[in-house]
């Protein structure tokens, strides 16, 4: 259903946005604002993270993030109330993006339940390896959830075939090796990336890790199908408030 979604979307527009934040940073007041923004500005699918203490394939953007709703008294059940409510609120599709020590607390069938009941279409969790995933994934299947899987540029391209059949609705992947927030090059090494992904998945390619600027959004049309924006526009929120935020979205356009 995700991937029938997008594909319908991308008809109509050269590059799709996939928005994100930290539910709890800088406050839920603060996260509704974010999201009107992310609506005015037609974004086509949002990450809501689900805030952990050891946030690892976080930068220190977001890792501070994440401390800070922490420290807010976040939940994780307060974290798919407010789901809920987002999912009713808006038209765009929600994800949960978070790690799996929240869906084991919580077990993978309450955890697939709750996501499903709270309206979410699917979930990332970047440190769950891909071997280790079959319970939960089939949980997923049951409740017609999305798992979105993550490739990165050293992953060969039998593994890349592996990820990309495994996922559900988009490949979301790493414009780089490391952690959210640092400079990416998108130079042939990276048009070469996205080749062997393409050769490899039929499914919408989103770009993550590194997507910071209009100028950014011009190089990868054409490439990719859905732009990752995160860290620049959490940086982008805190330095201008909405209307840089607003801004820097709609640049993709």
């Amino acid at each position: 259903m995700l991937e029938e979604y997008l594909k319908k979307r991308k008809e109509k527009k050269s590059l799709l946005l996939m928005a994100h934040l930290v539910i709890g940073y800088p406050s839920i007041e603060d996260n509704y604002k974010m999201l009107d923004a992310m609506a005015d500005c037609d974004t086509d699918i949002v990450e809501l993270q689900f805030p952990f203490s050891e946030p690892m394939a976080d930068g220190p953007l977001f890792v501070n993030a994440n401390q800070k709703a922490l420290e807010n008294k976040i939940t994780v059940d307060q974290c798919f109330d407010f789901m809920s409510h987002v999912s009713k609120r808006y038209d765009f599709p929600v994800l949960m993006m978070g790690y799996y020590n929240t869906v084991y607390v919580r077990g993978e069938d309450k955890f697939c339940e709750d996501l499903k009941n709270a309206g979410g279409c699917g979930f990332i969790v970047p440190d769950l390896p891909l071997n280790e995933s079959q319970s939960l994934f089939a949980c997923a299947q049951e409740k017609e959830l999305a798992p979105i899987l993550i490739i990165t540029p050293n992953s060969d391209l039998e593994r890349k075939k592996m990820l990309s059949d495994a996922t559900k609705g988009f490949v979301y992947c790493v414009a780089r090796k490391g952690v959210t927030g640092l400079k990416t090059q998108f130079d042939n090494d990276f048009h070469k990336y996205m080749e062997d992904v393409r050769s490899v998945c039929s499914k919408p390619i989103a770009l993550g890790f590194g997507v910071k600027s209009k100028e950014d959004f011009d190089s990868i049309r054409g490439v990719v199908d859905i732009a990752v924006l995160g860290t620049a526009a959490l940086k982008a929120y805190e330095e201008g408030g909405v209307a840089a935020f607003s801004n820097l979205l709609r640049s993709h356009l």
